[in-house]
C-alpha cells in the first residue's frame, strides 16, 4: 500500500490496524508516512497500549509520577527496563499488580510495607558484594518493589513480631510464622551472616530472600545459578538441609535475555501465591490479629462436614522448617486448622433445635499414605471446650502432626452435648470431621 492509498484509509481503520500491531510495530509504522505518523501518535492509541501491556489507567512513569502523555509514559517504561526482555517486564508487573490489588482491597495495612523499587545500581551493588548474578526475573521483581520494611511499632511490646508478611503463614502452639520478602540491604546482611554461621562457603550461589517477621524463623534461599527457591528445614543449622519450593521443571532461561519464558523460583512462587489469594484458596485470618493464612480454604484441600447443624471445616499446611528428612518416623510435619461453627438454625437433634452445644471429646484417625499410624482420642481441643451458638464466628484452633511419608490424611469426630456442659439438654452426639489431606505440596510457602 503506497502513501496515496494510505490517504484513502480512514482514521478509525488505521487506529484498529495499529492497535492490533502493538506498540513496537506502531512505532515502526510511524516512519512509513506522514499519515501513519499522525495515527501512530494518537493519544488514545497509546492509552490502549499502556492499559493492555502495563495495566496503566493513567500515564504514570515507573516511579509512579504522572507523565505528560500515555505515549511518553510507555516510552519511559521501555527506557527504564531496556536491559530486560519486555515480555518478562510485563509479566513481572502483572504479578505485582495482582498482589498489590488483593492487598489494597483485603489487607491495606500491608501495602504500606512494600518498599519502592530498587535501582539497577542497587542490584549491581548486591551482586558485587555477594559475588552472584541474580536471575533476570528476580532482578525485575526487585526493580518493582525492594521487599518489605516494617515500622518499629510492630515489634515494641509485641510477643509475636509483625503479622504483615506478604506471604503469610500459620500458627500452632507457640510456633508462629508470617513470611515477608527481604529488602536488598537485608538480603546482603543475612546472606553474609548465614555464610559465616552455617559454613555456606561451598554454596556461595545461595542468597537469603525471605524470612519470618515473627519470632519463629523460616528462611528461604534463592540459588542464583539454578534459579530454584529453597526453604530451610529443621536441619538447616546442622547440615544446611533445604527443600525446593517450586517444581524444578518449570524453571528456565534465568540468565538468557534472548529467549522467551524466563522464569525462576521467585517469580513462579509469587505468581502462584497471587493466584491462591485471588481465587480465595487462602485468605486473611483474623482470630488474634490480621495476617495472611496459608491454611487452604477451598476443596479439595479443605474438607467440610455438617452434622446436626454443626459445620466443621479442616485443612492442613506443610511446615518445612520443622521437617527432618533424616528421621524415619517423623520426617514431615504438618499443621492443621479446624474451624467449627453452628448454623443459623442451631443444633438440631431428631428434629429438635437447640440454641447452643458444647464440645467434650475429640477422636482422630491419622494415616501415612493409606496406613493408620495413630488412632487417638481425648477431652477438649488444645485445653478448651468450645461452646457454639448460631451467628457467632467460627471457633478456630490449630495443632500439628508428623508423618514418616510425604502424604497422608486426618479424619475423625468431635463429641458434643446440646446446651452446655454445665446445663446439658440431651445426650452426647458425634460430629464428623471429613478427611483432609496432609501432603508435600508442589509449591512450598
Amino acid at each position: 500500500m503506497g502513501e496515496m492509498d494510505l490517504e484513502a484509509v480512514g482514521d478509525l481503520a488505521l487506529h484498529i490496524i495499529l492497535s492490533k500491531l502493538g506498540a513496537e510495530d506502531s512505532a515502526r509504522a510511524a516512519c512509513v508516512s506522514t499519515k501513519l505518523r499522525a495515527s501512530a501518535s494518537d493519544e488514545s492509541l497509546w492509552s490502549l497500549f499502556c492499559a493492555r501491556d502495563l495495566h496503566l489507567l493513567q500515564p504514570l512513569d515507573p516511579l509512579g509520577n504522572l507523565a505528560p502523555s500515555f505515549k511518553e509514559s510507555y516510552q519511559l517504561w521501555r527506557l527504564s527496563f531496556k536491559m530486560y526482555p519486555w515480555s518478562l517486564v510485563k509479566r513481572v508487573k502483572r504479578c505485582w499488580d495482582k498482589l498489590r490489588n488483593w492487598l489494597t482491597v483485603n489487607f491495606p495495612e500491608a501495602v504500606s510495607t512494600l518498599k519502592k523499587g530498587a535501582s539497577e545500581a542497587d542490584i549491581q551493588e548486591v551482586e558485587k558484594i555477594l559475588k552472584v548474578k541474580l536471575p533476570l526475573p528476580t532482578r525485575i521483581l526487585y526493580r518493582f518493589h525492594n521487599g518489605q520494611a516494617f515500622e518499629e511499632k510492630y515489634f515494641q511490646n509485641s510477643l509475636v513480631g509483625c503479622p504483615l508478611g506478604l506471604i503469610g503463614g500459620y500458627a500452632f502452639y507457640d510456633h508462629l510464622v508470617t513470611v515477608y520478602l527481604m529488602p536488598l540491604r537485608q538480603v546482603v546482611l543475612e546472606t553474609m551472616k548465614i555464610r559465616r554461621k552455617l559454613g555456606f562457603t561451598g554454596r556461595s550461589e545461595y542468597v537469603v530472600v525471605a524470612d519470618s517477621c515473627t519470632y519463629s524463623r523460616k528462611l528461604f534461599f534463592l540459588n542464583c545459578t539454578s534459579g530454584q527457591l529453597y526453604v530451610g528445614t529443621r536441619n538447616l543449622p546442622t547440615d544446611g538441609q533445604m527443600l525446593p519450593c517450586v517444581p524444578d521443571a518449570l524453571i528456565s532461561s534465568i540468565h538468557d535475555c534472548n529467549v522467551d519464558q524466563q522464569q525462576d523460583g521467585m517469580l513462579l512462587w509469587l505468581e502462584e501465591h497471587g493466584r491462591r489469594l485471588e481465587n480465595g484458596i487462602i485468605k486473611l485470618r483474623q482470630e488474634n490479629f490480621r495476617t495472611i493464612g496459608q491454611f487452604p480454604e477451598e476443596s479439595p484441600l479443605c474438607s467440610t462436614a455438617i452434622t446436626n447443624g454443626i459445620k466443621v471445616r479442616a485443612s492442613a499446611v506443610f511446615v518445612p522448617e520443622a521437617a527432618d528428612l533424616e528421621n524415619t518416623s517423623e520426617k514431615y510435619t504438618f499443621s492443621y486448622s479446624i474451624r467449627m461453627s453452628l448454623l443459623p438454625e442451631g443444633c438440631v437433634i431428631n428434629g429438635m433445635p437447640f440454641s447452643s452445644c458444647q464440645l467434650i471429646w475429640r477422636h482422630w484417625i491419622i494415616r501415612s499414605n493409606d496406613v493408620v499410624v495413630a488412632d487417638v482420642g481425648g477431652e477438649a481441643v488444645i485445653g478448651q471446650y468450645p461452646l457454639l451458638r448460631p451467628g457467632e464466628e467460627e471457633f478456630v484452633y490449630e495443632s500439628c502432626s508428623s508423618l514418616p511419608s510425604s502424604s497422608g490424611s486426618i479424619e475423625g469426630s468431635f463429641t458434643f452435648v446440646p446446651g452446655s456442659l454445665r446445663v446439658p439438654k440431651g445426650g452426647p452426639f458425634e460430629v464428623a470431621v471429613a478427611r483432609f489431606p496432609l501432603q508435600l505440596p508442589n509449591y512450598i510457602f
